[in-house]
């Protein structure tokens, strides 16, 4: 061998082993977690991988020759002397068989607690003295393979473009596999082939077309309707509105966008869109002194007008009224209904046989419609066969329909037609407020009345706002006449060719149009007469529709002819223009069967040779009978009347989303139950049915708000809710009218036992006026009071027992059972004494020498005498009121209206900016009880603790078998309301909030008639309704004024 390459051989193996021996000593050197660490990592390696290179486990390995010290290998001299010497050293070590020293390279010392021990085999293994470069090279080899197969197989489900940083992932590497990295793009080709992510081939059965077939999907809608009846309109709201389920239908509640201003704004200068299609409508027929002899005990001109008002009875105008039980007045109130009558055609045609409306809420259709039907003596029920759709199709009905034949699998279906037998799809049908197999017409044989069910059957759209009828004029174009010369037989609507063939009709429809047109260019609804009703038939308002979106405007030039604006303005619509084909069922029936679907009428557009072109129909155009109803708006106070004013369209069935489109994109913006609430709240009118606690209807509608505002009340943790107790509202979530009403009874008796009444607090003071005497009880009063503190007295509970369910239950349930004794609370409704109280209310400057003055027009002066007849025809009464806050601060529903005290009104006159006092803080005798209540649940959730143990304390314990105490709500039955904190409870709200109209907060509520007379003998003349506001979560009082509105 030359010297040169047995020098590189020499160097080369003078590296390795200095490699070796540096492996060794830097390896000597490591921790005991790391040797650990190291042997964990390669417990589970191969035994061709665990080759011992030097590693520092094998220190414990003893010399061969013997001795205690561990082997440490030496370094070669690199200056040694000759070959032959480092031959000779080499040698010296030499290692065992290559067979043997790989068969103990498994063998390994761990160092552990306690000193070195064996490895996994229990042996010990020397270090070799010199390796072989091919056998180290195959066990690295192994490790190499082993490393890569780790790297490139998956261990987890994801795909390959998941794997990547997620700055490198990109969203087109799900579908594109050329967006990945080259080093990755065949990996994702092998999965994209893979059958798990390839597209699913949808069945031939069902096809897309198939699925969304006309007739599945109306199957489908129908089978989703048989507990809450949807309207025509409910798939155009559920894209756009927050959906409701109440009164056996799904309405829309408030818009998913934030619109409540802009409602606002389309109220007062624009115009809102509702739809009332879930009103229901009762019809009676026959004569019209057989009607109003079965109605007119349903109702008292005392509250106003009734069925027999000289405009409502001609069927020129709407009528509103507030029905009660026979001869029940004013107890046994059913609910607020208006009417619209028939016109007559001719003068002579009198009392023959007239038709009358009755519009109604659906919570009070069941009651009132009883009371209709034993009023006109209606007790025999037309078969439902002849008047009902067919009923729904069952589950197992609609899948023998939508299945297919065996041979028709994969083939395209076509639907048959079978001609003239085939049967039309019953899209709209039935109501929410009854099944749809009972019976909805009911006739009587003495009298002659048949009384109908309606509801459903008319479709009713509100537009409030001034633009109103501009919107009106716009999308609602009237009829054509039908001329001599068109052929009759290419029209599917009969009923309007016999109609046009008579000249009095023609010219009565020139008259309507002439009318409707002259509506166009006033300004706002609220200038023409309350409630005019003027009928029209116009055509497909779907022919007219913009291509875009737009707002009208009022249009002066359509007023040029000042005389008749004039006429329309003071007279309103004459009587023979409130004629309407819609009151004949039969000519509804034919427009609703004949109306041209939307798909024909696109299809026909389509071939129009000038796209966008007016599409004419001629004969085969659709004709709509219609009846406009003006609605007034504010018509209660002296401020903003008129506002809120609008139309009512009513409509035959079938035609909701015809009119709807159009009058959406001529301006109009749609709202719901939310806003129809905000509208009777700026109207100062109640809102049905909360704010009509006399009646079943509103009782249920306290329970039910009671019940949900309890529940949310409970989701919250006591440290993260009000505690009531504390802050002295016994009522949170109700208003207990019964026991006010009771309460101030009570406390007027006491007022003229004692002249001299104690506080709630134990002090001494008057809040009447001293030179003013109190308020006088009736003698019916008195006995009703007695009878019922009797009553409450024997049907007490013990003391200690406590009933901690929802206030509102209780008073309910005491309500609900005092309704056959006459003694539950009524509302007062009398025109001629709201209109005294109203006068009473408004604060008069002059101080005491204006208190002793007679009022103005015709009023009586406030005195004990003056209000006996009040008190003693309506006893626990209760007043409709509205607020308005003097200063800051916004009221709240269930907030408590207050008396104010002498020193509360002396020290508004010294501070104009005083906001009024606080009320202290209570305590709460319910906390012992409550802690006692948590520390037995403790007790009972032990798993030690016995059976026999809980039962001793439950027999101890005296309200077991109770509901449990809820931390934060006045447990039992009520204390004295009235007197339960500082300022004595007059009433409680029921509407409230900011007023955008007014500027500042504003209430509307019920407050006690005993009350409100005892609070304003004890005020001055200017001081009179002046009262305090405090939210049931707050202890602040605000000063209000008080106004009685007629």
């Amino acid at each position: 061998m030359r010297p040169a390459a047995r020098s590189q051989q020499t160097s080369f193996w003078r590296r390795v082993w200095q490699i070796l021996t540096w492996d060794s000593e830097c390896q000597a050197e490591m921790s005991n977690a790391k040797e650990r660490k190291h042997a964990k990592k390669m417990r589970n390696q191969p035994t061709n991988v665990t080759l011992s290179s030097g590693f520092v486990a094998d220190r414990g390995a003893k010399h061969p020759n013997g001795g205690g010290k561990p082997f440490r290998a030496q370094r070669l001299d690199a200056f040694s002397g000759t070959a032959l010497q480092r031959q000779t050293k080499m040698t010296h070590y030499s290692p065992l068989e290559p067979d043997v020293r790989e068969q103990s390279s498994s063998k390994v010392m761990f160092k552990k607690k306690g000193g070195w021990k064996a490895g996994p085999e229990g042996t010990s293994q020397e270090i070799p003295k010199y390796i072989t470069a091919s056998t180290f090279a195959q066990a690295r080899a192994a490790e190499i393979s082993a490393m890569l197969k780790a790297v490139t197989q998956k261990s987890s489900n994801s795909l390959v473009f998941q794997t990547l940083p997620r700055h490198m992932r990109r969203r087109a590497m799900s579908h594109n596999v050329k967006r990945l990295p080259r080093r990755l793009q065949e990996i994702a080709q092998k999965e994209a082939e893979k059958a798990v992510h390839q597209k699913k081939e949808h069945s031939k059965n069902k096809c897309h077309k198939a699925r969304r077939c006309h007739i599945n999907r109306v199957l489908e809608f129908n089978r989703r309707q048989k507990k809450n009846i949807w309207l025509e309109t409910h798939i155009w709201h559920a894209k756009r509105f927050h959906m409701v389920k109440r009164w056996g239908y799904c309405l829309g509640e408030r818009p998913t966008v934030k619109s409540h201003r802009a409602c606002y704004r389309a109220m007062t200068n624009r115009c809102l869109l509702q739809d009332l299609s879930y009103y229901c409508c009762l019809e009676l027929k026959g004569k019209e002194e057989e009607i109003l002899k079965a109605l007119s005990p349903m109702c008292s001109i005392d509250t106003g007008l009734t069925f027999a008002a000289v405009h409502c009875l001609s069927g020129k105008r709407q009528g509103s009224l507030v029905l009660y039980r026979a001869n029940k007045y004013p107890q046994g109130m059913l609910g607020p209904v208006t009417f619209i009558w028939k016109p007559e055609r001719t003068p002579g045609d009198v009392s023959e046989s007239r038709q009358l409306w009755i519009w109604l809420h659906p919570t009070l259709k069941q009651e009132i419609l009883e009371e209709v039907k034993a009023a006109c003596q209606c007790t025999e029920a037309v078969s439902p066969t002849l008047l009902l759709p067919d009923p729904l199709p069952t589950p197992s009905q609609e899948k023998s329909q939508t299945e297919l034949p065996d041979e028709k699998v994969g083939k395209k279906r076509k639907r048959k037609d079978d001609g003239d037998n085939a049967k039309p799809v019953k899209k709209f049908f039935g109501d929410g407020t009854r099944d749809s197999r009972q019976p909805c017409s009911w006739v009587s044989a003495a009298t002659g009345l048949a009384v109908s069910d309606l509801t459903m059957e008319i479709n009713r759209f509100r537009l409030i706002g001034p633009l109103s009828h501009s919107i009106l004029t716009e999308a609602l174009k009237a009829a054509s006449v039908h001329t001599e010369g068109e052929d009759p037989e290419r029209t599917p609507h009969q009923w309007w060719v016999e109609t046009c063939k008579d000249p009095d009709s023609v010219s009565l429809h020139h008259r309507q149009e002439a009318t409707f047109e002259l509506l166009g260019g006033i300004t706002s609804p609220a200038e023409i007469p309350a409630g005019t009703v003027l009928g029209l038939t116009v055509g497909d308002p779907r022919i007219n529709l913009p291509q875009k979106r737009s707002k009208v405007l009022p249009d002066p030039e359509k007023c040029q002819d000042n005389e008749k604006v004039r006429q329309l303005l003071l007279e309103g619509v004459p009587v023979e223009c409130a004629h309407s084909f819609i009151w004949n069922q039969a000519i509804c029936k034919s427009v609703t069967e004949n109306k041209i679907s939307d798909q024909d009428l696109n299809r026909k557009r389509s071939e129009l040779l000038v796209p966008g072109s007016q599409l004419v129909l001629g004969p085969q155009e659709s004709k709509i009978p219609l009846l406009l109803i003006q609605q007034s708006g504010k018509v209660t106070g002296d401020d903003q009347r008129g506002w809120g004013s609008g139309w009512d369209v009513l409509l035959p069935k079938g035609w909701g989303m015809a009119f709807w489109i159009p009058f959406i994109y001529r301006g109009a913006r749609a709202g719901g139950l939310k806003e129809a609430r905000v509208h009777s709240q700026y109207k100062k009118s109640p809102y049905i049915p909360g704010d009509f606690p006399d009646c079943s209807a509103g009782i249920l509608f306290a329970e039910e708000q009671a019940r949900n505002l309890l529940e949310k009340y409970k989701r919250r943790p006591p440290a993260k809710r009000p505690n009531y107790v504390k802050l002295g509202t016994l009522a949170p979530f109700c208003c207990p009218w019964e026991q006010l009403t009771r309460d101030w009874e009570a406390r007027v008796q006491a007022q003229e036992e004692s002249p001299v009444a104690s506080s709630p607090r134990g002090e001494e003071s008057d809040l009447r006026g001293d030179d003013v005497p109190c308020v006088p009880t009736s003698e019916k009063t008195r006995q009703a009071s007695d009878e019922v503190d009797t009553s409450l007295h024997d049907s007490s509970e013990p003391a200690g027992v406590m009933d901690t369910e929802c206030p509102v239950q209780a008073e309910t349930e005491g309500v609900s059972g005092q309704d056959a004794t006459g003694s539950r609370v009524c509302v007062l409704r009398s025109r001629t004494s709201l209109k005294q109280l109203s006068a009473w209310c408004t604060p008069r400057p002059g101080g005491r020498r204006a208190a002793g003055r007679v009022p103005s027009r015709g009023q009586q002066e406030l005195t004990p005498e003056a209000c006996l007849p009040i008190l003693d025809r309506f006893p626990r009464a209760l007043v409709w009121v509205s607020l308005a806050l003097l200063r800051k601060g916004s009221p709240e529903p269930h907030s408590m209206i207050c008396v104010p005290a002498k020193e509360d009104l002396f020290q508004l006159c010294q501070d104009p900016l005083y906001r009024g006092p606080q009320e202290a803080k209570h305590s709460d005798p319910f906390k012992s009880q409550i802690r006692k209540q948590k520390e037995k649940k403790k007790r009972e959730k032990r798993p030690n603790r016995g059976q026999a143990m809980s039962e001793g304390l439950t027999a101890g314990d005296p309200a077991a078998g109770h509901p449990a105490l809820t931390s934060g709500l006045w447990a039992g039955p009520l204390p004295d309301v009235t007197s339960h904190c500082s300022r004595v409870l007059l009433g409680f709200v029921t509407q409230g909030d900011f007023s955008m109209a007014v500027g500042c907060g504003e209430a509307l509520g019920f407050v006690s008639l005993t009350g409100l007379l005892d609070m304003l003998h004890g005020q001055l003349a200017a001081e009179r309704g002046l009262v305090l506001l405090r939210p049931p979560a707050s202890l602040q009082y605000r000063f209000a004024r008080i106004a009685i509105e007629v």
